[in-house]
């Protein structure tokens, strides 16, 4: 396999752990090894307590799997399959489903494996754009004009990265119906779910639609749990399932077992673990609603609908990336630039989940001010 550079996180290579101030990460404040222990039941404290430090199953922890798959309606333990990360579970399932003569249309600006290793498996792939200018709306009928003949998965990830963007129930439905319709598998990138702003926007997930569709989880997102690398496919096509588990016997074989443990407590106090992430991201919001109207002539804002990211448009005409550049260079704070999507215009990534956001905003602030 030849697969170009991940350029985001090439950049996140160079800057990252560089800059004091990381106010583009797509995840939320991790949590402190004490504070999500101190969640536990008494089974998981036991269980992480007596942890033998082996192999574990190579489909994931059992309690895990019921756990994960009390988050769906309708879905079985044996329907979840977990990996190394929700990246793990996006490599295997492309490899699985598609090849030369295939072809996959992939929603964009987004994460680059959900294109790249299709690509890199020799299908052919179409990037359907999302536009600003229709608030990054999915548009189910450019979809559709997208299809062809030998299309065999379409990918979409709502809620959005990097935009945020989440559609409503009914265009949900639609694209579900319209891949059922075809014979068309749907890999619904679903990380950002449960993060939703407003609670009456969350949507039912692909699996609980779709007898063809794979919802993708993960740890790191809602959860604040990056650090874990645990991520998961839960689907109700038992052939496509155990092809992946095959598949996965040539990559991490099964998952670190501290990081099932911990994950097990942080699913079991559910409710806890998500209102502390919620909380983070209503309270950093409202802060940045005062920020862009204070800035519309420098900015243009499309309030997120869900999730921890945003994709907000410098309105200066200096290239974005020389705008994010010159800012880390001089108040240590790091935006992501939409070059690493190769989008057009001047787009960057903000993110919204971490503790550090006030005073990040703060240096962002001042320095918009003295380079107006």
């Amino acid at each position: 396999m030849r697969i170009p550079d991940f350029k985001l996180e090439r950049y996140f290579a160079r800057w990252e752990f560089a800059a004091p101030y990381t106010l583009c990460s797509s995840d939320i404040e991790g949590w402190k090894m004490r504070e999500l222990l101190a969640l536990a039941e008494p089974d998981a404290l036991a269980r992480w307590e007596e942890l033998t430090l082996g192999y574990t199953e190579a489909p994931g922890l059992p309690a895990l799997r019921l756990e994960i798959a009390a988050l769906y309606q309708g879905v079985a333990p044996e329907q979840v399959l977990t990996f190394a990360g929700a990246q793990e579970a996006v490599f295997i399932l492309m490899n699985v489903l598609l090849g030369p003569g295939d072809h996959a249309v992939v929603t964009w600006p987004g994460y680059q494996s959900l294109h790249e290793v299709a690509r890199a498996t020799g299908a052919d792939v179409t990037l359907l754009p999302l536009r600003e200018e229709d608030g990054w709306a999915l548009d189910v009928d450019a979809l559709r004009r997208a299809l062809k003949p030998q299309t065999r998965i379409v990918v979409v990830n709502f809620p959005h990265n990097p935009t945020g963007a989440l559609p409503d129930r009914k265009t949900f439905q639609a694209l579900c119906a319209l891949c059922d319709e075809r014979g068309i598998y749907l890999l619904s990138d679903e990380v950002y779910r449960l993060l939703e702003h407003d609670p009456k926007d969350l949507l039912p997930a692909a699996v609980e639609l779709s007898p063809r569709a794979f919802s993708l989880g993960v740890m790191s997102k809602a959860f604040g749990l990056a650090g874990l690398r645990v991520g998961w496919l839960a689907c109700r096509d038992e052939d496509v399932l155990r092809r992946c588990m095959a598949y996965k016997d040539y990559t991490t074989i099964c998952n670190s077992a501290p990081s099932e443990v911990l994950a097990l407590i942080a699913l079991r106090a559910k409710e806890r673990v998500l209102a502390r992430s919620r909380a983070l991201l209503a309270s950093n919001l409202a802060l940045l609603d005062a920020f862009f109207a204070r800035h519309a002539d420098t900015f243009h804002w499309v309030r997120p609908r869900a999730g921890s990211v945003a994709f907000p448009r410098l309105l200066r005409e200096q290239h974005v990336a020389r705008f994010t550049d010159a800012l880390v260079q001089r108040e240590g704070v790091l935006l992501l630039p939409g070059d690493v999507y190769d989008f057009p215009g001047n787009h960057f990534r903000l993110g919204l989940g971490r503790t550090s956001l006030p005073e990040a905003l703060t240096r962002l602030e001042r320095f918009v001010t003295d380079t107006r």
